[in-house]
C-alpha cells in the first residue's frame, strides 16, 4: 500500500472511530508499527490529527490564528454566547477568557447587569466599555498575540491571588477521556491557574472542538462544572463524565 493510501485510510479511520490505535492498524495492514507511527507523525505535522500514546485522536481546527477564527461558526458562537450570558448573576466575580466565542458572551450581557469581570484579554476588556455597571479587572503580563491574552509569570501571580465565582474558559478541544486541551504551553498554564481559583468553571465549546485534542492539557472533564454546547452536537461520549452539558 502506498504512503498516501495509508494516510487516507488512517484519516478515514479517525473520522469513523474517533481514534487510531497504531498496534491494531499495523496488525490489520500487516505493516510494522514504526511505519504507522511515521505516517501519524507526518499527519500530525500537517495538523490533521493529534498524536497520543499508542495512536492518535482528532486534532482541533481551532488553533488557527485569530483572524481565521473570527470567521468560524459565527452563528454557533452567538448561540453559545447568549446561553452562557444567562448563567451569570448580578454581583458575581466572573473570569472571561479571551477568544471569539467569549466575545459573543460579552456582547450578550445586559447593559444594566452589575458584576465584576476579570480577564487577561484586552479585547474582552475593551468590549465591556459600554457596560457601565461592570467593574473590569485586567490581568497583565506578556501578550500572547495568537489569542490576544496575557500569559507568563506576572499573569499567573495575579490570578493566584483571586477568588472567582464562575470562570468561562476557552479550550481548543474537549475529549471525554483526554479532557480539556489547548494549543499553547503558556496559555494552558494560565487556564489551569484560573480553574484552580474558580468556584465553578464553564467551557464554551463549538462543535468542531468536541472530541478533539490539542497538544497541552488544561483540565480533566471532571474539573469543569459544565459546558455550553451546540444543540445539534453528538454528545454520546460524554454521557458518563459527570459534566453538565447545556445545549444552546
Amino acid at each position: 500500500m502506498l504512503t498516501q493510501q495509508r494516510k487516507k485510510l488512517l484519516l478515514d479511520r479517525l473520522a469513523t472511530d474517533g481514534r487510531i490505535i497504531a498496534k491494531d492498524v499495523s496488525r490489520e495492514l500487516a505493516l510494522s508499527e514504526d511505519t504507522i507511527r511515521r505516517d501519524l507523525r507526518e499527519l500530525a505535522a500537517d495538523g490533521l490529527l493529534q498524536r497520543v500514546h499508542g495512536g492518535a485522536l482528532p486534532a482541533s481546527p481551532t488553533v488557527a490564528n485569530l483572524a481565521a477564527r473570527r470567521s468560524m461558526a459565527r452563528e454557533e458562537k452567538q448561540r453559545l454566547g447568549r446561553k452562557a450570558a444567562t448563567l451569570i448573576s448580578r454581583q458575581q466575580r466572573v473570569f472571561i477568557d479571551g477568544g471569539t466565542t467569549h466575545l459573543e458572551l460579552v456582547r450578550a450581557l445586559p447593559l444594566e447587569l452589575s458584576l465584576t469581570v476579570i480577564t487577561h484579554s484586552p479585547t474582552i476588556a475593551a468590549a465591556l466599555e459600554p457596560h457601565q455597571a461592570v467593574d473590569v479587572i485586567l490581568i497583565g503580563g506578556t501578550l500572547f498575540r495568537h489569542s490576544m491574552v496575557a500569559v507568563g509569570a506576572a499573569a499567573l501571580d495575579q490570578i493566584q491571588r483571586l477568588h472567582i465565582d464562575v470562570a468561562f474558559i476557552g479550550l481548543t478541544g474537549l475529549h471525554p477521556k483526554e479532557g480539556g486541551t489547548t494549543g499553547d504551553y503558556e496559555e494552558a498554564a494560565i487556564k489551569r491557574a484560573v480553574i484552580a481559583r474558580a468556584a465553578e468553571t464553564v467551557a464554551l465549546m463549538t462543535q468542531e472542538k468536541l472530541g478533539a485534542v490539542s497538544a497541552y492539557m488544561v483540565s480533566s472533564v471532571k474539573d469543569l462544572a459544565s459546558a455550553v454546547v451546540p444543540r445539534e452536537a453528538d454528545l454520546k461520549g460524554f454521557a458518563r463524565t459527570g459534566i453538565e452539558l447545556i445545549r444552546a
